[in-house]
């Protein structure tokens, strides 16, 4: 493509997730634009291309992923057929933003870090937006500044206000605790080593024979220790907070205190947030931005395969965890040549 061109963009999987990218990249992206739809319900993806300019249908994803007018892939398909659609991206050598979780499997999500090592550049990325969000990318920058001192604990809040009835608690591990194994990984800058799962009493809004709320522990290889409460049945809105205590000091985002108030009656507080899409909107733009602006030139800007491949063998070890109630190991296999490791840094939006 030329420097001057819009990057010409496929969006496969258009539910919330994808239909929001979708519009995102129309509305407030710049140097791109939505060419093709994608979705296994005929009915949304017509729907989404009737409102997105420019844009057709394409029933099939594969097809979507070879289009001569497509340049670049974002997947926001179930996660059961993320590994041959990302596959599909690389046997073609374009950039692909794939949400989470890269594949369902860490040996399938392996085998994308395998086939981008053998392409000789960095093509896939996952979408862990929280990498982008500021208060995240602030609280990275503190760290690596050292005015906290050696870093030794971090605690996490992930709770959600409802979820789906099918919601149980490996989901809870794969599509909720899987933002804060990618949090420690990007704040830390290192892997996890093992997991273990506390169950407390569930909430009586829980089904039977679920654990909500559960307390994961993550374990660092240095031996940093991580605690995640884990709750997306609390009723009350979306919380997300991290703080982490050094030698120094310690700090925390996501207290919702942006504005704070008080009332007539003696009531005082704030607003907390409904959904994660309000929460973490900036950082979806944030990301959606750069990942446009490298693969304009042909690569990505943010987390990749190597992170999403670590992030799906600490969930394996997570759900191998809540069923034996034993400490588990994460087990990686060997990084291949040219893959970065993690390390501390200051990341701009």
């Amino acid at each position: 493509m030329t420097d001057d061109a819009d990057l010409r963009v496929a969006v496969l999987g258009v539910g919330m997730m994808g239909a929001y990218h979708a519009a995102t990249v129309t509305s407030r992206v710049k140097g791109a634009r939505v060419t093709v739809v994608n979705d296994f319900v005929a009915t949304t993806a017509d729907r989404v291309a009737a409102r997105t300019p420019g844009a057709r249908v394409v029933p099939d994803p594969f097809e979507a992923i070879r289009a001569d007018d497509v340049d670049a892939v974002i997947i926001a398909s179930p996660g059961k057929v993320h590994h041959e659609q990302v596959l599909a991206c690389l046997d073609r050598q374009i950039p692909v933003l794939c949400e989470k979780p890269l594949t369902t499997q860490a040996t399938t999500s392996y085998e994308v870090v395998q086939a981008e090592a053998e392409v000789g550049r960095s093509l896939v990325q996952v979408g862990f937006m929280r990498r982008f969000d500021p208060e995240y990318v602030q609280l990275r920058a503190l760290i690596a500044s050292g005015d906290l001192g050696n870093p030794l604990l971090m605690h996490c809040i992930h709770r959600n206000p409802t979820v789906p009835a099918h919601f149980d608690s490996q989901m809870m591990i794969e599509d909720s605790v899987v933002h804060e194994v990618d949090a420690i990984r990007f704040l830390l800058g290192e892997e996890v080593a093992a997991v273990t799962v506390i169950k407390p009493t569930a909430t009586a809004l829980a089904p039977e024979g679920f654990h909500d709320p559960m307390l994961v522990v993550l374990e660092t290889v240095s031996g940093r220790v991580v605690t995640d409460e884990i709750f997306v049945r609390t009723g009350v809105g979306y919380e997300v907070r991290t703080e982490v205590v050094g030698e120094n000091g310690s700090a925390t985002i996501g207290l919702d205190q942006s504005v704070l108030t008080k009332t007539v009656g003696g009531r005082w507080g704030g607003r907390i947030t409904a959904k994660f899409l309000e929460r973490f909107d900036t950082a979806y733009h944030v990301e959606l931005q750069r990942w446009v602006d490298a693969a304009r030139a042909g690569t990505i800007d943010g987390p990749g395969a190597w992170d999403g491949y670590a992030a799906s063998a600490v969930c394996a070890a997570g759900v191998r965890a809540v069923e034996s109630g034993r400490r588990e190991p994460v087990q990686l296999e060997p990084r291949p040549a040219g893959v970065p490791t993690p390390a501390l840094g200051v990341s701009s939006p």
